[in-house]
């Protein structure tokens, strides 16, 4: 479980982030919704430990995040699986190589375990052997966000976090990839934190969803919830309104 408590972060003078608290439950999906630039993407940095907050505790199994460092840092950190948002797959590897990639860098695993455990990941997402050895500029969006998707998946993580998982994508391919979070959720039960505008399609995956808006959680429910939610913000936003969305 993952337990945000009074989180608070400014840049550049401007606050981003206004006393958060948020609690992430175990084995289910928590989808952090809001505006572009509502510090979605600042807040998930945090839980990842790439950000020191001003105030406030992330706490990871009871763990305050927020005060780790070095070997311990590390350790928490090995516990995750991260898909950027812009998948960050490296252009000079195969896909093959990028699935590899934290297993050859972080374990001792021989090859050939190493080349089964890629192909299953690549298996989970749709992928099959004949796109082994292409270059991420020879794939289409989707097929960069299923190969990051699968790296993210590669260790086995805990925990797994999403940073704008469809960002660019068009409706349907939008929907393949959500269907494949969901699935690989039901298979490997990990913890997931989504952080998406995508609406209403991201519902798809969130066991819950929380709203980010001026740098504080507005809302926590389930999806059905926040659909139905009174505030009149939420629902500005569910709306996409457009003087809210330049508010």
């Amino acid at each position: 479980m993952i337990q945000i408590i009074d989180l608070a972060c400014s840049l550049n003078g401007q606050v981003v982030l206004d006393g958060i608290h948020l609690t992430v439950p175990r084995g289910q999906i928590t989808v952090i919704i809001g505006k572009s630039g509502a510090g979605k993407s600042v807040l998930l940095k945090h839980v990842l430990g790439l950000m020191r907050p001003d105030r406030g505790q992330i706490l990871v199994d009871g763990v305050d995040l927020t005060r780790a460092r070095g070997r311990r840092l590390q350790e928490i950190r090995r516990r995750f699986g991260v898909l950027f948002q812009g998948g960050a797959l490296f252009d000079s590897l195969t896909v093959f190589d990028n699935v590899a990639f934290p297993l050859r860098e972080k374990t001792d695993l021989a090859e050939e375990e190493i080349g089964e455990r890629v192909r299953y990941r690549l298996s989970q997402v749709r992928l099959g052997q004949e796109v082994e050895e292409k270059y991420p500029d020879e794939l289409s969006g989707g097929m960069k966000k299923r190969v990051a998707l699968a790296r993210a998946l590669i260790q086995e993580p805990e925990i797994v976090l999403f940073d704008e998982p469809v960002a660019g994508l068009d409706p349907p391919m939008t929907n393949t990839i959500f269907h494949l979070i969901a699935r690989t959720h039901q298979e490997n039960q990990y913890t997931g934190l989504v952080v998406s505008h995508d609406i209403p399609a991201v519902f798809q995956v969130a066991h819950f969803v929380a709203m980010l808006h001026r740098g504080r959680i507005i809302a926590w429910g389930a999806p059905a919830e926040i659909q139905n939610h009174e505030d009149a913000a939420v629902q500005s936003f569910l709306r996409g309104e457009v003087n809210f969305l330049a508010d």
